[in-house]
């Protein structure tokens, strides 16, 4: 059958997020306050696991999310709020 795979990410100027599941269940998400990669599935089930360095590409992207927010304020810094 047909499988549901959805990713998160986000990020404002305090806090972010990175997560990644499947048909509803939660498969891997970024720990950013202890710094390492979660995957929160069971043991007693076929165990899979993300490739290494998945962590440090949601550092990366998370940067980059910050630095789109910054250029997104500083480029509607003077835009009225009606047309």
């Amino acid at each position: 059958g047909l499988h549901v795979d959805l990713s998160i990410s986000g990020c404002s100027d305090s806090d972010g997020e990175m997560m990644y599941s499947l048909d509803g269940e939660e498969k891997w998400f970024a720990d950013f306050i202890n710094h390492r990669g979660v995957e929160p599935q069971p043991s007693f089930i076929d165990h899979h696991s993300y490739v290494e360095g998945a962590y440090g590409q949601a550092v990366a992207d998370q940067q980059t999310c910050r630095s789109n927010l910054k250029n997104s304020r500083v480029g509607m810094k003077d835009i009225p709020l009606e047309n």
